[in-house]
């Protein structure tokens, strides 16, 4: 009996060649977790990361991007700008698209 295949798939999105700081699953999940929390600082712990590499890292990526991604609110913490859920939404909408094509492919095949 033949095992069926299946594909992991990891998406980035960039704004150039250069993808060392692209859009991926951590700027994804960073995101989401300060969409949660309204706190980077709640965000970067809850995956294990400093602070100070959570800020440059979204600092990298929205650099590259051209645009702001969060805004900072003093005492109330952070939260997404309207281009920041707008990136979010567009990531998670086209690693859905990928994984749905991989998955089709994959069920075309007979291997």
């Amino acid at each position: 009996m033949t095992k069926k295949l299946s594909a992991t798939v990891r998406l980035c999105l960039s704004a150039s060649e250069d993808f060392s700081a692209a859009f991926g699953p951590g700027t994804a999940q960073l995101l989401r977790g300060i969409e949660k929390n309204h706190s980077l600082n709640q965000a970067s712990k809850e995956m294990g990361m400093a602070y100070s590499k959570a800020w440059k890292a979204l600092k990298k990526t929205e650099q590259q991007l051209g645009f702001e991604l969060i805004v900072r609110c003093g005492a109330k913490g952070s939260m997404l700008t309207e281009k920041g859920k707008a990136m979010l939404a567009l990531y998670d909408t086209t690693l859905k698209a990928v994984q749905e094509a991989a998955k089709d492919v994959l069920e075309k095949e007979n291997i």
